[in-house]
């Protein structure tokens, strides 16, 4: 009992000194070379299908189609018997409720279809699907330390972010296996000393485009560890 104490002491002392010898940015690279160890990132062309589901047995399923070189981006959502599709393809937005451009305004107010909204979601889909890798984009801060954190009961390396103004308020934390580098827990809050915002559990891995992709998202409130929902992505395809 003894020298398993004593080799479990170890264990956790060499990460956390593995914390302390890495620096953010070499933290960084390395999960990025375990998730995108290609470069794929950049020149993703792909169609990738979501089912997410909630508590209380709901189901939204969602598809989204990318093309990083061209800043394309479609999001096509299926609700019961109504499918919205929000396209953005350079520049240009087109909104349409089954099929039809032709909407009512009390329908775009009802299902949230605008452009700008359509914004927000890509920028919501691009930054959950390309992370790690969105972590270098500019107006991205990392602190400096690599901390060392016991999360759920598993020993994790953890990168703290902030980003300037003009991107975003919330202060996030991401949590990266220490031996593989992978990433399977990202934490943010609106403000921190409330305890508020969000923290998610990254569960399986979907190779899409030779990018490894977290399948698996279960999203909970941090104050009391109640379940939002969980988005699974159930498989993509090619756009070439």
């Amino acid at each position: 009992m003894k020298s398993c104490f004593l080799a479990l002491t170890f264990l956790f002392g060499s990460y956390y000194l593995m914390g302390q010898s890495l620096t953010a940015s070499e933290l960084l690279e390395r999960t990025i070379s375990y998730h995108d160890p290609e470069g794929r990132w950049g020149n993703l062309k792909e169609k990738m299908y979501i089912t997410m589901s909630y508590p209380d047995g709901r189901e939204r399923l969602s598809q989204i189609e990318v093309d990083m070189q061209r800043g394309f981006f479609k999001l096509t959502a299926i609700n019961g018997t109504v499918t919205t599709e929000q396209t953005l393809n350079d520049g240009e937005c087109i909104l349409k409720m089954n099929g039809s451009t032709d909407i009512s305004e009390e329908l775009k107010k009802e299902h949230r279809l605008n452009c700008d909204r359509a914004r927000t979601m890509k920028d919501y889909y691009l930054y959950l699907y390309g992370l790690p890798m969105k972590l270098r984009d500019t107006g991205t801060n990392l602190d400096p330390i690599v901390q060392s954190k016991v999360f759920k009961g598993k020993e994790y390396l953890v990168l703290k972010v902030t980003y300037d103004k003009e991107v975003g308020d919330d202060t996030w934390y991401f949590y990266f296996d220490p031996k593989t580098y992978a990433m399977e827990v990202y934490q943010f809050f609106h403000d921190e000393s409330k305890n508020d915002g969000e923290y998610i559990l990254l569960s399986e891995m979907e190779v899409v485009a030779n990018i490894k992709m977290p399948k698996v998202r279960a999203w909970y409130y941090n104050k009391d560890d109640k379940h939002l929902g969980t988005d699974t992505l159930t498989k993509s395809e090619s756009l070439n």
